[in-house]
Parts: C-alpha cells; structure tokens; sequence
C-alpha cells in the first residue's frame, strides 16, 4: 500500500501530436514533469494520460516515462558532466525535456538520436527557447560522448552504485550493509529492468486450463502457485475478455504467495486488514475462505475494493471502512488474520519507478511504528490457533525482521511458522522462519512475508 499523491494539475488526456513530437513522447514528458515537479505517482499519471493512445505509442510512451524516472539520478549524474550551469538552475520543464532525451539517447538502443534530440528540443521549445537551446546542444554532446561517460561508472562503493543505478545515496547504503556487497549490487542492477508480469487465475470464476486456452501468447506456470501464470509475451489483461469476466487478475507471484502463506482452512472466517485493491482479498476467497472482514481505511479505495471482489464473485467479503490501527470492529476471533499495512514499497521498484524517490529514512520509521500498531491490533482479533500472517511488498529490515522481533517480544503467545517448509519452491528467499524475496533472486517483487500461530 501508499499514501495518495500531493494534489497537482488536473489530469488531461495525450491523444494529438504536439508540433513536431510523436503523441508517446508528449505523454511521457507530461508524467515526467507531474512526477518531480508534482510528487505524483508515475503509473497513476500515466494510467490517466495515456489511455486513449494507440497500444503501440501506450507501450513506448510507458518505457519512455518509467525509464526516465527511474534513471533519473543517473542520467542528472551525467548531464551535470556536459552543463556549464548546475542543473537544478535550469527550469523544471527544461529539466524534464533533458532527462527524457537524455534517457533515450544513453539507455533506448532502438531510439534513434536525432529523434530523441528533435522531439526533446521540440517539446521544451514552446515553454522555454533559450532552454532548448542548450538543451539541443547538451543531447548533441551526450549523442558523441554519453555511452562513453555511462560506461566509465562504477559500483565499488554504496555511493558509486548509487549513481550507476540510480538509488538514493541512504538506500543503497541500507542494503549493502542488510544484504552485503554482492548481494546489493546484484538487486540494485535488476530494480530498473522489467517486472515479471503473472496472472493469477480467478478459480471462483474459471481454471488454469480454461485461462490458458484463451490467452494468445505463450504463458509458464508459477512455481507453487497452481492458480498462478507467468506471461512469455505483452498482454492487455485490463482489455482482454477474460478480465471482463473476472477469470484473471494482473498479480504478481510475491503478492500470490501472501494468501498461500495464510492459507485459511475451509470455511474460515477471515480478518484482511489495509485490503485495498483487492488482489490478495480475492485471493483468500478462492481458496476457501467463507468470510472476510476486509478493512479499508479510505473511502474511494473501498469502493474499488467491493467492485474488485463484485467482479470476481467473491461474495463473502464484506468491506468495511475503518482504519486498521484503530480498529472499531467489535468481532473477535478470527481463525486467520491478514496484515498487509503501507510500506515504502521497495519492493516493487521495477513496476512503481518512482517509489525510490518518495520512500526516505525517516519515512521508513514512521512506516515501522505503524506497522507494529496494527499488527498489535491483528493479534487481539485473532483466536487461539489461529494463524495471522504479515506482509510487505519492501527489502527494509526496519520494516520486516524488526517488526517482528518488536512484535514477538511483547507478544509471547505468538509464534512464528517455518514458511520455507510449507512452500519448498520459494526456499532460496528463508531468512529464519520468514521468506525474503528479492528480485533478482526470486525473480518477483520484493515481499516479506511471516506467518505466526497464536497458541
């Protein structure tokens, strides 16, 4: 989960070209500018500008804005090499035009340069002409020399990997220090590759075979996951038939393994805590579930939460609205409890490009105390026997282990289950009795995920 964005401009749609600039740049320069200059969340903005454009321009304008922000400390690394002013004196929208030309010359082979430095000047043009300007004369010089600057960056200190993988300076330190040197590099090289993109089957609405007979590109199965699907091929799942039906839900496997690692007996009667969107809710319907209490703190998220589970079929939800670290929900217990509370997402760095930008130290603090808050309030409403499971989509020990420790030390009637052992396939990613996935390891978004027994 994670907060709302800051307000910003009002959203308006890409769908003519600009003056010389194909409808897929205008639109990844438009999410650009919201992001840094707004606070806004990347995929939000881009949901919201890109959807009337053609799948061939969504796709390019989706590389073009994600890579723009996630590179952003990299690629403002190597434009203050080839400025001759420092470059947060140059005005926002000169800026933006900068870093999106810029990303495509040094990182989109496919992009030829004159097109990147062309629409980059021209976007910039209307709102600035001394800013395009330099503009044109930096992209010319990164044309001749930028691979060459790119290449000579190293990764022999946090700092140095940093710059090379564009990570604030505190976050590489923090996972160099948690996970060591090799391990660190090698997760923050795979944060700005693609996210694996998975299915997970809707078996209250169809099956795995039914799914796969209706997909029309080439698709694995998830590794303990038999509900789960690993796409080999681009797909619009929100404009394919099968979503219309409810048969399939864009999730990925970390985010299926949360409702395994529950695992609710037949018939149980469910707590699911920060529900929204829905996906993990959903899930723990289809196997078995009878009831669910799902608790949504905000009102418009759910909303979205009921519509989710209406299209799914699960119909023994009941959402309420409430907030988790003050629960008003008299019932008691549960035989199984969910806890996914907000997180700094870390984990999902390869899908949610900007989160590296939002999460910051004392953030992740504030996150901590709140998460023991409402797993404090989970344990309550679960039952002796019961089992509460605790999730989050980050790689912060803060956030993880030590929420549990804290947790464990004030709670001696809990006790964590050994989840390596019930799920085999995921046993690379056991940190004790928890699993840890990471990326590049696992191959899909960073989860923590603990499973405890109340005695």
């Amino acid at each position: 989960m994670r907060p709302a964005p800051p307000p910003g401009p009002p959203d308006r749609p890409v769908t003519t070209r600009r003056d010389g600039v194909s409808p897929a740049r205008a639109c990844a320069y438009d999410v650009v500018r919201r992001v840094f200059e707004h606070g806004a969340f990347a995929d939000r903005v881009l949901h919201a500008r890109a959807r009337e454009l053609e799948p061939r321009e969504r796709a390019l304008a989706t590389a073009l804005a994600f890579g723009t922000v996630q590179r952003r400390r990299t690629l403002d690394h190597l434009a203050a090499e080839m400025l001759t002013r420092p470059l947060q004196r140059l005005e926002p929208a000169v800026r933006a035009g900068l870093r999106l030309g810029l990303y495509q010359v040094l990182f989109m082979d496919g992009v030829a340069d004159h097109a990147a430095v062309n629409e980059s000047v021209a976007l910039v043009k209307p709102l600035s002409r001394g800013g395009a300007g330099l503009l044109n004369a930096v992209l010319r010089r990164a044309a001749r020399e930028g691979r060459e600057r790119l290449a000579a960056l190293g990764d022999a200190t946090p700092e140095q990997a940093a710059v090379l993988h564009s990570l604030p300076d505190w976050l590489a330190r923090r996972w160099w220090e948690e996970l060591g040197a090799g391990e660190a590099r090698a997760l923050m090289a795979a944060v700005n590759a693609p996210a694996e993109a998975a299915l997970r089957v809707n078996t209250l609405r169809s099956s795995a075979e039914e799914v796969r007979a209706g997909l029309e590109i080439r698709v694995r199965a998830a590794p303990g996951l038999p509900e789960g699907l690993v796409l080999e091929g681009p797909f619009d799942a929100h404009g394919s038939p099968l979503w219309e039906r409810g048969a399939i839900i864009p999730q990925s496997r970390g985010s299926m393994l949360v409702a395994r690692a529950l695992a609710p007996p037949a018939g149980a009667r469910v707590l699911d805590l920060c529900a929204a969107p829905g996906g993990k809710t959903t899930h723990l319907a289809a196997l078995g579930a009878a009831r669910i209490v799902a608790v949504e703190r905000h009102p418009g998220r759910a909303r979205a939460l009921a519509a989710t589970c209406a299209r799914l079929g699960a119909d023994g939800v009941e959402v309420h609205v409430d907030d988790a670290a003050e629960l008003s929900v008299d019932e008691r217990d549960f035989d199984a409890v969910l806890v996914d509370p907000p997180c700094t997402g870390l984990g999902t760095l390869q899908s949610r490009p900007d989160v590296r930008w939002h999460a910051t130290p004392e953030s992740v603090a504030e996150l901590a105390a709140l998460q023991r808050r409402i797993l404090t309030v989970a344990a309550a409403r679960t039952r002796p026997g019961g089992a509460l499971v605790y999730s989050v989509c980050t790689i912060s020990h803060a956030e993880s282990q030590a929420v549990l420790e804290g947790f464990l030390g004030e709670h001696p009637e809990f006790s964590p289950v050994e989840l390596a052992e019930r799920h085999p396939d995921y046993a690379a990613a056991a940190v004790g009795p928890y699993l840890q996935l990471l990326p590049h390891r696992d191959g899909t978004d960073g989860f923590f995920i603990a499973r405890l027994r109340r005695r």
